[in-house]
């Protein structure tokens, strides 16, 4: 957190009534700056990775990339990515849980009240607070070190996951329902006969699987990611970033 400033905001949303109300929401919030609000995914990661900002309220459903692949790429690309608010009207069970698994400090169902989210952020500006003098006390330029969790409680959980589950087809594939542009039925069908529940692939292995390019197969998992059909992680190795990981969501047991 900059001196003079407070605790730097972020608002990510598509919808412009949406990015105004909820920045109305910020600036009414003691010790916080709204330094931006854009309404893209890929916008989102480049503020993200820019090193000026400590929270970004980010809203899931985005006209380009998915919020939960925003997140990850957040994750992915910086050893101390923004802390993230999740803004969002989608409650269903892959979305909150991939939400969860990206280290989120809680997630709020659309619509809410200026109230709510006033709420959530002084519990989020308490610990963070909290967290960065302990580390100024125990590790001198330590910066903003494991401050982004403050856990979501059960019952909100409970609430969030009782809501929905992924459509899918036969053998428990993601049904692809209609089509986005530049999305084709016979290439989607050959990337999801590349996936696998258990086997994890990286952009590349899915790519070269499918006979297709990587820019290619990249759409095609934003796409995938979008509709909740895929499971994202990371494996680190000793050098350089971290892989990305895809694989398909299992079909949920009848």
């Amino acid at each position: 957190m900059t001196a003079g400033t407070g605790i730097r905001v972020l608002v990510v949303d598509d919808d412009a009534g949406a990015r105004v109300l909820h920045s109305r929401f910020v600036d009414g919030a003691p010790g916080f700056t709204l330094v931006s609000a854009v309404g893209t995914g890929r916008s989102a990661v480049e503020y993200g990775l820019s090193g000026g900002i400590d929270l970004i309220l980010l809203d899931m459903r985005l006209p380009d990339i998915s919020g939960v692949e925003v997140l990850h790429r957040l994750r992915a690309s910086a050893a101390h990515s923004p802390d993230v608010l999740v803004i969002s009207s989608s409650q269903d069970r892959v979305t909150v849980r991939q939400a969860l698994a990206g280290h989120v400090i809680g997630y709020l169902v659309k619509p809410f009240t200026a109230e709510a989210v006033h709420a959530r952020l002084a519990t989020y500006r308490a610990e963070h607070e909290r967290r960065a003098a302990a580390a100024t006390c125990t590790a001198p330029g330590a910066g903003r070190t494991e401050i982004r969790e403050v856990p979501l409680g059960q019952g909100e959980i409970d609430r969030l996951l009782a809501t929905g589950r992924i459509a899918t087809g036969p053998a428990g594939r993601a049904r692809p329902g209609p089509l986005p542009k530049g999305i084709s039925a016979v290439t989607l069908e050959r990337v999801l006969a590349a996936l696998d529940p258990v086997a994890p692939l990286t952009v590349a292995g899915l790519a070269a699987a499918s006979q297709i390019s990587v820019p290619t197969a990249r759409r095609y998992l934003d796409h995938l990611i979008s509709r909740g059909a895929i499971d994202i992680a990371h494996r680190y190795g000793k050098r350089g970033r971290p892989e990305v990981l895809y694989r398909l969501v299992p079909a949920p047991e009848e």
